[in-house]
């Protein structure tokens, strides 16, 4: 028999399979229907602004209640990951919002749709930061940084596919917010798929002692490659004493990481939620508003590719900073954007190099954190996040009475800056084993 093996060697060695693919795409997919759910919501805004005479307050609240809930779900989900797995909490939280985002179509009344607004929220939370655990505890480390972005540009799939809907479908009858929320209850039904067919982290199969079934799931994996092994699955040597986010060892990365998901999450939903709607305000047309977002959703595309590439040639950090130095450009291009054509070049610019940002973040942080808590970690750097997310949208309203829409895009520029100088105070972990 051949020498044992720790789970990062074995799984290191391999290359990249069919049953890697199967992983990303099945855990993708969830990701997409995801940004299907959040980017529709910047359309109902502006149906709803009409057909219910709300004002902009209102219409904050609607954008800003959802994102109460992701912050709830995001640190329950990544808790309840690291205690009974990450494909079960995944599997659950799309049943959630799923089952919530269709209930939602049926809203009667303001308070009615905050109510179930904020139940989709839970569920959309905690899915995000584990879908992400998950696959990075399975990609081999030379590529990890890549698999993690690839699955986050399934982000760019979902919103633009809730772009086309909100194009198409919105503005088509007084009823065509309700059928575009109705098509987001689709993650209820690809639940079942998540919990069938996709397989449970072998890093925390082995934490809760289950080495067994952490056996046959590598072996699953290597027999897709063609590898037989004959070695005995071992844990990987323990990072030390079991510790919590806010410890001496790891103190450090969690402030640079919550600072940065909080920055990011304020200029990004700040932004891509109200842009449909500032349109508006600025005196398009809702047809032409609704135009000109989903030619700006489409940059959004090429920003993960790059950026996929970018984190195995210059690593995590400094991939993440450029993105974001360009990122806090853009919007300030865009607050001085006077003309048509300036605003689309602006916005596609701005969601180029935001989207290619959260490609890094999202394959920066589950490398921060050892096995034990990186479930919990990744989910509270989102949860605290996601505060930002609440506010922004409350505070777009506040900034278009001090100063119009280029007085937005300048503290959104801002809050970009600050992001990128936080970044620095990430690890680059670009290949090293998970512990």
């Amino acid at each position: 028999m051949s020498e044992p093996a720790t789970v990062s060697q074995r799984l290191d060695a391999l290359p990249f399979t069919r049953r890697h693919t199967r992983l990303l795409l099945g855990s993708g997919v969830g990701w997409a229907l995801d940004a299907l759910d959040v980017g529709l919501v910047a359309y109902v805004l502006v149906a709803l602004r009409q057909q219910w005479g709300l004002d902009a307050a209102q219409l904050s609240w609607i954008a800003s209640v959802g994102f109460a809930g992701m912050a709830v779900g995001a640190a329950l989900g990544g808790l309840l990951a690291d205690r009974v797995g990450r494909r079960q909490v995944f599997a659950l939280t799309l049943l959630v919002y799923g089952l919530a985002t269709g209930a939602a179509a049926l809203s009667w009344s303001l308070t009615a749709l905050l109510v179930f607004r904020f139940l989709v929220g839970l569920g959309l939370g905690a899915e995000l930061p584990v879908a992400s655990t998950l696959v990075s505890e399975f990609a081999p480390r030379r590529i990890r940084g890549r698999v993690v972005v690839a699955l986050e540009a399934f982000w760019a799939v979902g919103w633009t596919l809730a772009a086309l809907i909100g194009y198409l479908l919105v503005p088509a009858s007084d009823d065509g917010w309700r059928w575009a929320l109705a098509l987001g209850a689709l993650p209820a039904v690809y639940a079942i798929v998540v919990r069938r067919g996709l397989p449970e982290s072998v890093r925390f199969l082995l934490a809760k002692g289950r080495t067994a079934e952490a056996e046959a799931v590598v072996r699953d994996f290597e027999a897709s490659a063609g590898v037989t092994s004959t070695a005995p699955l071992v844990p990987d040597p323990p990072a030390g004493a079991r510790r919590g986010i806010w410890s001496a060892g790891l103190r450090r990365r969690t402030a640079g990481l919550w600072l940065v998901w909080f920055f990011v999450n304020f200029s990004y939903y700040g932004a891509f939620t109200w842009i449909p709607s500032l349109l508006v305000e600025d005196g398009f047309t809702v047809i032409r508003s609704l135009q000109f977002t989903l030619i700006i959703t489409l940059a959004q595309l090429p920003g993960y590719a790059l950026a996929a590439v970018l984190v195995e040639v210059w690593g995590r950090r400094r991939t993440l900073a450029v993105f974001l130095v360009g990122s806090a450009l853009s919007a300030l291009a865009y607050a001085g954007a006077g003309t048509t054509t300036t605003i689309l070049l602006a916005g596609m610019a701005l969601s180029f190099c935001n989207l290619g940002a959260w490609g890094a973040l999202y394959a920066v942080t589950p490398e921060v954190y050892p096995t034990a808590v990186r479930g919990r970690g990744a989910g509270a750097a989102a949860g605290f996040g996601r505060i930002a997310s609440i506010l922004a949208p409350l505070s777009v309203p506040l900034l278009l009475d001090a100063g119009g829409s280029g007085a937005v895009f300048v503290v959104f520029g801002v809050a970009f800056a600050i992001a990128a100088a936080a970044s620095f105070l990430l690890p680059e972990r670009r290949g090293v084993a998970l512990d």
